[in-house]
């Protein structure tokens, strides 16, 4: 019997097989999203053990343990070891059959490491040892694996405030060949229902763009500031984090009254709220059209649902949920008001909840702009609880009788991991095997299977997202 993970994982047939194999498996890695700690990239960080690599930080292997009944200790624990942690993990992979993880977890092991063993208690300390001990070799490195899977491009995700440091000295290494670049991610310069915390990014954020804000104008002043500084060092994309979309009607005295009363020290209401996160938008949306970048828009998730583990553990730590926010009318109207300015810029909208697919892919058609080229407006790639075979072959279904997949940019990891780029390769064998599927029932021509190997597949994998960004 063959390995699972082999030459034709998820590739059932040879039409799948073909396209795979002959346009998408040499492609190059454009990951344009992705939360890598860009510290290791800088250093070329060195790993101890495949325990610290793959459990620090994944709430994704996190939440999986505690499902499967493993004490919190073994999952976040700072008096159990590396081992101990990886020991509970490999307990719990048999059990993960149908979920990502299972696939992730052997593909990462065979394209990694080269293991084709299934990882459960009876090979997990052969497996442990084996990996920690190739990933204390140079060749697999934070650079090393990057350049191991073909990676041309990250962008990771930083904040106005943030030095870019670590941006800077990977670009000033010409050696390494590969571009680090950021991504704005201003977030907390909106997050006003919070003022305390507020207050004190202001006080970062200031110091950051060498500005006093006391001042909503002020405000607007430094943020400028950082997003110039940020476009010198090579960031091409700003990334939003949101429950929904804001489109509120607002003035200029309105917002400067709630940012006074925030800075006042006082909570401000609902309506408050959602006016100045609404200006805000609209704010960053002007930036980032004017600098020739490309917004993108994560929607749809409620965060620290468990209290009492949010305290113990802060956020990103697994108690995250899809949300059910209402979005088309205040979507459109945002967009809208950016459109009739001639400010609406390159734009990406990834939904989390799966019930938003075709609304998404009908929206992304409103605002398309052939001055800008093919798809400026991209209905993003399935997304967190989204991104596995399921999620994504229902945004690709959706994006391509509703849109046009030919000209989608592709997948991208929204990992912390760098074992993490395999997911490209997962996406491009659904996307063989669907296209492949379609050949082989009739739906799309058999003669055409070299341009949809061409045009569609070695394009989405890589062509578009090379084309539509211009990093």
């Amino acid at each position: 019997m063959s390995d699972f993970i082999n030459d034709d994982f998820l590739l059932q047939t040879e039409s799948a097989r073909r396209l795979y194999h002959d346009y998408a498996v040499r492609q190059p890695i454009i990951d344009y999203h992705c939360h890598l700690i860009p510290a290791y990239v800088a250093d070329d960080h060195q790993f101890n053990n495949l325990g610290q690599i793959w459990l620090e930080g994944d709430h994704y292997k996190w939440r999986a343990m505690r499902t499967n009944g493993i004490d919190e200790r073994f999952i976040t624990g700072h008096d159990t070891s590396d081992w101990e942690k990886f020991e509970k993990w490999a307990e719990t992979v048999p059990f993960t059959m149908c979920n990502p993880l299972y696939h992730w977890t052997h593909l990462e092991l065979k394209t990694a490491f080269g293991v084709g063993k299934l990882l459960n208690p009876s090979t997990a300390k052969e497996i442990y040892d084996k990996c920690s001990e190739m990933l204390r070799t140079p060749e697999f490195s934070a650079r090393g694996l990057m350049k191991h899977y073909n990676v041309e491009t990250v962008c990771t995700t930083d904040d106005p405030a943030d030095s870019l440091e670590h941006h800077l000295k990977v670009a000033a290494d010409k050696a390494f060949g590969i571009k680090m670049l950021p991504t704005w991610r201003p977030d907390k310069a909106m997050a006003v229902e919070n003022p305390v915390a507020y207050k004190e990014y202001l006080i970062r954020l200031g110091k950051a763009a060498d500005v006093d804000i006391n001042s909503f104008d002020n405000l607007l002043k430094a943020l400028k500031l950082r997003h110039d500084f940020f476009r010198s060092v090579g960031c091409r994309l700003s990334d939003h984090g949101l429950e929904a979309f804001y489109a509120e009607d607002y003035s200029h005295e309105e917002i400067e009254a709630i940012f006074n009363k925030v800075i006042g020290g006082t909570m401000p209401d609902a309506a408050e709220i959602a006016k100045f996160k609404s200006a805000m938008l609209v704010e960053f949306g002007i930036m980032d059209h004017d600098a020739g970048w490309t917004q993108q828009f994560h929607y749809g998730a409620i965060r620290d649902n468990n209290t009492r583990m949010f305290r113990q553990l802060g956020p990103d730590t697994g108690f995250d949920s899809i949300g059910d926010f209402t979005v088309a009318k205040s979507m459109s109207k945002f967009f809208d008001t950016l459109d009739r300015q001639g400010k609406l810029a390159k734009t990406i909208i990834y939904n989390l909840n799966p019930r938003d697919n075709e609304l998404v892919a009908t929206m992304i058609g409103n605002f398309q702009d052939g001055g800008y080229g093919p798809g400026k407006i991209q209905f993003g790639s399935g997304w967190w609880f989204l991104d596995q075979k399921l999620g994504i072959e229902r945004q690709l279904g959706a994006l391509g009788v509703l849109g046009l997949l030919s000209r989608f940019v592709g997948m991208l990891t929204d990992s912390r991991s760098f074992l993490s780029y395999p997911r490209h390769e997962y996406f491009r064998r659904i996307l063989c095997n669907m296209l492949g599927s379609q050949i082989e029932q009739g739906q799309l021509p058999a003669s055409e299977i070299d341009f949809i190997g061409r045009e569609i597949v070695a394009k989405v994998s890589y062509g578009n997202a090379k084309e539509y960004f211009k990093f």
